[in-house]
């Protein structure tokens, strides 16, 4: 099957009339529909499909239990009215990459595995690449299970539902033993390759990331009769908040968002009683990163709020013999670093031999539907990808 038949077989599903963006979330209808699309193309292929503790999804050429094995893949979830190409790309191109490499005829010397990571993206439960941290014991058990969604779901409600058994979560020794290498291929969310006139990157590292959640409590009243003086109104901390946020990370060479907020009643004519907000920072260093969430901190605090670390990403560095090596087996590709979070870094961080390929995204935007990327710069992938994993695997 071409990479325009793959490509085009994923398109519909999750895809929001109205926005055109994709709402692929953890443990819903249009999950399983592509749990169903992977397990189907695992399947036409012959390959060896087993799911660990958590329900990644790992497709084998070969068995990685003889030997460990080299992985590829990413994941198929999106953020809210997300662009297609983040995290699909990469499974997409890992088919086509493995299809590639039997049609030139080419026996692995060791065992070639595609994978489809869940709950990447973290927008249903709040906490990013929860099915790799699962398994590799950077989110317990305990805390995922209570995580919930919007509505009140929790995981553990949410597993069950879908009819799993949320006993099975947690660490997954066996999983882990199996993968020798991993490679993800993903869609570059930013303009380097823009400004370098490339194609395809590989990945050198990422910037160290979190996510804080923020309360900031206030009275309930009536928007019409309560005069400016009387009025205890948490809208305007939340101001506050994101105008500090703002300019902490101009100050400190970082970036930070407040992109998500719930507020109570949320009535036209009412005075909040409780705004929640999550905070997103990340920067090139650690200590940018923590003086930006302190000066927000200090602004929550002063309105009588609260301000609690929900998730942590260390800068997470990819092994970088393998990074110069595959630079270089790509006629000297550049090396990025990225800002985004992904699988990559939460395995490369416990202890497996990790790299990244990013492929140009013309627009420069990702996380919304004007996220792009051109069928020859895919191409230009896959070839890549196919090259990479061909030198990994004999």
């Amino acid at each position: 099957m071409t990479f325009a038949e793959l490509w085009s077989a994923l398109l519909p599903i999750g895809r929001h009339a109205d926005t055109g963006g994709y709402r692929r979330f953890a443990w819903t209808r249009e999950d399983h529909t592509l749990r169903e699309w992977f397990a189907g193309e695992c399947a036409s292929r012959g390959l060896d499909l087993v799911e660990d503790r958590m329900g990644n999804q790992w497709a084998w050429w070969g068995d990685p239990d003889a030997q460990p094995g080299v992985a590829f893949g990413s994941h198929l979830d999106s953020v809210p009215d997300g662009g297609a190409f983040d995290g699909p790309l990469g499974v997409v191109s890992a088919f086509a990459a493995l299809d590639a490499l039997r049609a030139k005829g080419f026996t692995p010397a060791r065992p070639i595995g595609v994978v489809n990571f869940g709950d990447e993206e973290g927008a249903r439960f709040g906490v990013a690449c929860a099915g790799s941290r699962l398994i590799t014991g950077a989110l317990s058990r305990e805390r995922a299970l209570g995580l919930a969604d919007a509505d009140g779901v929790t995981m553990a409600e949410a597993l069950q539902r879908a009819g799993r058994d949320a006993a099975e979560l947690g660490r997954d020794e066996d999983a882990l033993r199996r993968v020798g290498a991993f490679v993800e291929l993903h869609v570059e969310q930013g303009r380097g390759l823009i400004d370098l006139g490339r194609a395809v990157a590989v990945g050198a590292g990422i910037w160290p990331h979190g996510r804080w959640r923020i309360e900031l409590p206030g009275r309930a009243d009536h928007a019409g009769t309560t005069r400016l003086a009387d009025r205890d109104d948490p809208m305007l901390a939340l101001a506050a908040v994101i105008v500090q946020a703002r300019q902490a990370a101009e100050r400190h060479g970082a970036v930070a968002t407040c992109g998500k907020v719930r507020v109570l009643p949320n009535g036209v004519n009412a005075i909040p009683s409780l705004v929640t907000a999550w905070l997103d920072a990340r920067g090139g260093e650690r200590d940018s990163v923590t003086q930006v969430v302190a000066e927000v901190r200090a602004v929550v605090d002063e309105h009588g709020g609260s301000l609690a670390e929900e998730s942590w990403t260390d800068a997470t560095h990819f092994d970088s013999s393998l990074t110069h090596r595959l630079a270089a087996l790509l006629d000297d590709a550049p090396v990025l670093d990225t800002g985004a979070g992904h699988d990559a870094g939460i395995l490369a961080a416990a202890g497996v031999p990790t790299a990244m390929l990013f492929v140009r995204n013309p627009t420069g935007v990702s996380h919304s539907p004007a996220e792009s990327a051109e069928r020859e710069d895919c191409l230009a992938g896959v070839a890549a990808l196919t090259d990479v994993v061909a030198e990994l695997a004999r």
